[in-house]
């Protein structure tokens, strides 16, 4: 199976909203998400990344879509994300926020992952900011769908250059699957200098 990668920039981006809101709703599924996901919320959402300075990168094995990850200047981002990284010393015109990155399980380990930062990261040099961060959910290693031989993302994000910025979590509710209510996660914030 092998994967093509395209970016697709604003307006653009609108074309593959159908196409992301249910690879993300598939992926966040599973651990460490657990999101029992909706398709309206997650298109509505998703509208944040028409912006113009905007980008998704896809990956395609042909059609449909397979994997994307999505990201815009963290000034044009929700404010709850913003207000996470409120008490660093990097102002947040600078910052580039890597929002999701998404891909389905028979698609891993071909590139993606890389290919998904380097489209992103090179917006973000593009558009004069300094530092990429994303967030990622913090899950106790105790939880009980913590799947056995579960691998975290740290090592490759270590490797791309992030590290966790001390004290710089967000938090934010959705429904895991199986629950009636939505319940509040911490995400912890992680950065790099472009």
């Amino acid at each position: 199976m092998s994967l093509a990668f395209r970016s697709f920039l604003g307006a653009d981006v609108g074309a593959t909203l159908d196409d992301l809101a249910r690879l993300r709703i598939a992926v966040f599924r599973d651990w460490p998400y657990l999101s029992d996901g909706d398709l309206d919320y997650e298109r509505r959402y998703l509208e944040l990344y028409t912006n113009p300075r905007a980008i998704e990168g896809g990956a395609c094995d042909w059609r449909p879509m397979v994997g994307a990850a999505t990201g815009m200047p963290m000034t044009d981002h929700d404010d709850d994300f913003g207000s996470a990284l409120a008490g660093i010393d990097t102002p947040l015109s600078d910052i580039f926020y890597c929002a999701e990155s998404v891909l389905l399980p028979g698609y891993r380990r071909q590139g993606a992952g890389h290919a998904f930062f380097d489209a992103r990261e090179d917006h973000a040099r593009a558009l004069g900011l300094t530092h990429s961060a994303f967030c990622g959910v913090q899950r106790p290693d105790s939880h009980p769908a913590r799947p056995a031989g579960y691998r975290p993302l740290d090592a490759f994000w270590r490797k791309r250059g992030y590290a966790p910025v001390p004290g710089a979590i967000a938090r934010f509710a959705w429904k895991d699957i199986g629950d009636s209510t939505e319940t509040e996660k911490p995400l912890q914030f992680w950065m790099k200098r472009l």
